[in-house]
């Protein structure tokens, strides 16, 4: 018999205090909880995504979880893993660690904790992303480049579980001032299976982070989102396979979702392996019980 009231929490990730992140809803415990029941909840949210814990199916993985967007479940997306692997050991699912493997449609991926509470900071293992050959590029691609100002790499369509279109336009200016074209947008991503497009641009010297980017999703009904973690990861492989990496070492900051009054900040790195590894803080906000 389904139980109807759930511990339900929200939280902003990608946050060094509460409301500069992309909100994530939170169902605990939603083992009884079926595919049209996490999708229904996750459109009534209205949240870029909604995440269930569900018991592990792997002695090695430390939580397992399912993440939906309002229109359809992803295999991978960064907030809600990012959030997901601090609400575990906010809510004491898992012991409290510095290493965690969270297990998801994706597969299994390593998470790294420094700190404690708002001062969490969590870090983890994208899956690895790969371009996504598309020729000759659609109509609905040359719709919307027409309208960018785009300089550096080329755009293209790139897969890290989610498929992101990824286009660089001319400096951060560009990027923060961009009017998009949402209607050119969807028909983008639904002709290619994507999920969004985002558009990334460079800082200049001195600034307190390297990139500016904004993520568009209009087809599941998110003209944009907050802050996204897949979509810098991917750009993170898009840069690093044209050696065209921000910051030193294989590390930078990227800057996201100030045009939607937030201040989100994500960290990347590049590991020696090639493998990308985002990062961030997690704040709490409704710590409660949903009744569905």
């Amino acid at each position: 018999m389904q139980r109807s009231s759930y511990r339900y929490l929200v939280v902003d990730v990608f946050a060094d205090r509460p409301g500069a992140g992309n909100p994530l809803g939170v169902v605990l415990d939603a083992a009884d909880w079926d595919s049209m029941r996490m999708q229904a909840f996750a459109a009534w949210t209205n949240l870029s995504e909604t995440v269930y814990f569900l018991p592990p199916t792997t002695l090695d993985a430390s939580y397992r979880i399912r993440i939906f967007t309002p229109r359809q479940e992803l295999p991978f997306a960064g907030h809600p893993s990012v959030g997901a692997a601090w609400v575990s050991l906010e809510t004491g699912l898992v012991s409290d660690t510095d290493r965690l493997v969270q297990e998801c449609a994706a597969g299994r991926l390593p998470v790294r904790v420094v700190g404690t509470g708002p001062q969490r900071m969590i870090t983890l293992r994208a899956p690895r992303a790969r371009p996504v050959g598309i020729e000759p590029p659609p109509q609905a691609l040359r719709a919307v480049l027409a309208s960018l100002p785009t300089a550096g790499l080329q755009a293209a369509l790139w897969n890290n579980g989610p498929s992101w279109w990824l286009m660089e336009l001319e400096d951060d200016a560009a990027v923060r001032g961009l009017a998009p074209d949402l209607a050119a947008i969807a028909a983008l991503t639904q002709a290619t299976a994507a999920v969004g497009l985002a558009v990334f641009g460079r800082t200049p010297a001195g600034a307190d982070h390297d990139l500016a980017v904004r993520a568009f999703c209009p087809a599941d009904n998110i003209p944009e989102d907050p802050v996204t973690g897949s979509v810098n990861a991917c750009i993170a492989a898009a840069l690093d396979a044209a050696d065209a990496l921000p910051g030193h070492d294989g590390r930078y900051i990227a800057s996201q979702g100030r045009e939607l009054g937030r201040d989100g900040r994500v960290a990347l790195q590049v590991d020696a392996d090639g493998e990308v590894w985002i990062g961030g803080h997690v704040q709490g906000i409704i710590d409660g019980r949903a009744t569905w």
